[in-house]
């Protein structure tokens, strides 16, 4: 089989995750909105979160046609077109996933009147039209341009395209999101004392918006960006140690093709019984697309791969041995999973400690929720670096990125569950603004449970697959740029490092700000609301929703153009002023210090929220508490933690390995 028919095999697959993606949009198209009352609701959640994607990728325009432009100067016009490419189609990965998810929220809402079963197969094919749209658009967009083209090199800007709206979405999405949250959460729960999603609340519908702007559309691209740069520097790896375009550069198309594939087969094993856990229904997808994909991986690598090659530098690849690099990255996959559940969970003791130090008070909450979040890092490190060593030992630099690529084959499905999340979230929200009878809340509810969970585990696998990902872009630059080793004597090189390290925190520091200035704006405006407008808290008048909503949108625009150049604007001056030994150096320190301080961040917002759960549920007093209001407090700080900085760093250092390959041939 030439690489063209491989390349092409691809091609084929990307389209059939497009054409099942339509089937599932269709089918949760053809439920039942519910009344009248629910319908409204769910438009002015679509039509906010329609409005501020619209106002998003307007912004990005310009930016968008700048490095086109320098593209075609600078670079060739296949670069340009494939970056151009790049950033279209994670564009249309976010409309579309957006588009349904926002109309499947009432629809899950009203098949809860019905079952449970039948509220998570609408949320779940919700979830599964961004899940399939990012894998088939990813791998439907490399393998259709390699066609094209019929170079790595030339198209790996349309990784770059990929990153640079995936930054801005993850940024932006955090900043809408985590404004209308916090000032949701601080004037509704703490001062006026209304239960979440009470619609007398004027922050209720901006913050309903802000879950899938952030956690759809956020996440979609982000994983998106990685599937498309995990790909393209495999592809780039294989056909340096293999000398040439063949089966080892053309085999990390294959593995997508058998992820999604797999994707499509175990989203049909997703059904949950009457009183079972929604949960168990999510893992069978899960656990059904890693075997499947580990599989047909075994064939794969048996079918097309030599019996046995031996490198330039002496190491003997093998197809078993490509193989346990396979079974690395999905094992990575796994064990970062079964981590962050347990430092989240509101099941396991971390959150139900943070939990009991509230009883003492908002401060001692806030110490208890850092502390886990720091011991968090270290398995996730260890996992990574086991990861990386057997991968090494079985396949060099080659296994290493066929441990990235086998991780990220599973995006279509691990998209698919959490955006599921938001959609449960938001059918919650509706039945209570519809006021609906509470079996309809009950039932929502599980499943809302059930999605912040997954929600964690897929922040956690987001940052696991960007730590990968980073180390294939990584061993692709130094391919590209000719760089042996990184001599760490050097002081340029240690200057790249420190800035490479240090970079994270200033992009952190930046976007935590933007997050803070847009709830003072917004807790002002619902204040302000709960003042001035007469009966609003007695549920007689209706609060001016659509203020709160244009408030977040105009503060996550104006907000995420400074952490975006930041990101975009350091590696190139690094690169350009210091050198090749110090680009290197900034990969080096970015990756390590952004996967630990996403990690971090994530995972003790992740508990922070937990926490404030598990007192919801009944425990140490339960609402209307001090114990209660102290972690709310600790969840409004997580909240731009785990929301926002935290999965922007993963954008952030893999812009950073993108950027790097563009402009990897021009460092001396």
């Amino acid at each position: 089989m030439d690489h063209s028919t491989m390349a092409l095999l691809g091609v084929a697959a990307g389209l059939i995750g497009l054409l099942v993606a339509l089937y599932f949009a269709r089918s949760v198209l053809k439920e039942s909105p519910g009344n009248a009352r629910m319908q409204e609701i769910s438009k002015a959640i679509q039509e906010g979160a329609m409005a501020y994607l619209n106002r998003q990728y307007k912004t990005l325009i310009p930016f968008t046609a700048i490095i086109f432009v320098a593209l075609l100067i600078f670079k060739s016009w296949p670069s340009a077109v494939s970056f151009l490419v790049g950033a279209v189609a994670s564009g249309i990965a976010g409309y579309v996933g957006m588009s349904i998810t926002t109309r499947a929220n009432a629809r899950t809402t009203e098949a809860a009147r019905t079952s449970l079963n039948k509220a998570l197969g609408v949320s779940f094919r919700a979830g599964a039209v961004m899940g399939l749209s990012v894998a088939g658009l990813g791998l439907f967009g490399v393998a259709g341009l390699f066609m094209v083209f019929g170079d790595a090199e030339t198209i790996n800007s349309f990784a770059f395209g990929a990153s640079a709206i995936a930054l801005f979405a993850r940024v932006g999405g955090g900043i809408y999101t985590k404004a209308a949250d916090v000032g949701a959460d601080l004037v509704g729960k703490v001062e006026a004392g209304i239960p979440e999603d009470d619609p007398r609340n004027p922050a209720v519908i901006a913050d309903n918006v802000g879950d899938n702007v952030g956690d759809t559309a956020g996440m979609g691209a982000d994983l998106f960006e990685s599937y498309a740069a995990t790909t393209i520097a495999g592809m780039l790896i294989g056909f340096s140690v293999f000398g040439g375009h063949g089966s080892g550069e053309m085999l990390f198309i294959l593995i997508g093709v058998a992820g999604i594939l797999s994707s499509i087969i175990a989203s049909f094993f997703v059904r949950t019984g009457e009183d079972a856990n929604p949960q168990a229904a999510l893992n069978k997808g899960l656990w059904g697309t890693n075997i499947l994909t580990a599989a047909a991986a075994y064939a794969l690598v048996h079918l097309i791969l030599p019996t046995s090659y031996t490198t330039a530098n002496g190491i003997v690849i093998t197809p078993n041995r490509v193989f346990v690099a396979v079974i690395c990255g999905l094992v990575v996959n796994v064990l970062i999973g079964l981590i962050t559940e347990y430092f989240t969970s509101n099941q396991k003791k971390p959150a139900q400690n943070i939990a009991k130090s509230s009883e003492t008070g908002a401060a001692t909450n806030l110490i208890a929720g850092l502390s886990v979040g720091l011991k968090s890092t270290t398995l996730p490190v260890l996992t990574i670096c086991a990861a990386t060593i057997i991968a090494y030992q079985a396949a060099g630099i080659y296994g290493i990125a066929i441990a990235a690529m086998s991780m990220l084959s599973t995006a279509g499905i691990i998209v698919a569950i959490d955006s599921f999340g938001p959609v449960a979230d938001n059918a919650g929200g509706i039945a209570e603004m519809s006021e609906l009878d509470p079996s309809v809340r009950k039932t929502t509810d599980k499943l809302d449970a059930v999605g912040n969970t997954t929600a964690a585990v897929a922040k956690g696998f987001a940052i696991g697959s960007a730590a990968l990902t980073a180390l294939a872009l990584f061993n692709a630059f130094s391919e590209l740029a000719n760089l042996q080793a990184i001599d760490i004597l050097v002081p340029t090189t240690i200057v790249g490092l420190f800035i490479g390290a240090g970079l994270p925190f200033l992009f952190s520091a930046y976007a935590m700000e933007a997050v803070g200035k847009a709830a003072f704006d917004m807790i002002g405006e619902v204040r302000r609301q709960f003042r001035e407008i007469p009966g609003l808290m007695e549920g007689k008048a209706k609060p001016d929703y659509a203020a709160c909503v244009d408030i977040s949108t105009r503060a996550a625009i104006r907000q995420m153009i400074i952490p975006g150049l930041l990101a975009v604007g350091t590696p190139v001056l690094v690169g350009f002023i210091l050198g090749k030994g110090a680009m290197g150096g900034m990969l080096a320190g970015g990756t390590v210090s952004g996967f630990l301080m996403a990690l971090f961040m994530c995972n003790s917002g992740g508990a922070w929220d937990n926490a404030k759960k598990y007192i919801e549920e009944g425990h140490h007093g339960g609402k209307g508490t001090p114990t209660h209001a102290a972690a709310v407090i600790g969840d409004t700080v997580g909240d731009p933690f785990k929301d926002t900085s935290g999965p922007s760093l993963n954008a952030l250092i893999k812009v950073m390995g993108t950027i790097s390959l563009i402009i990897a041939p021009f460092l001396h």
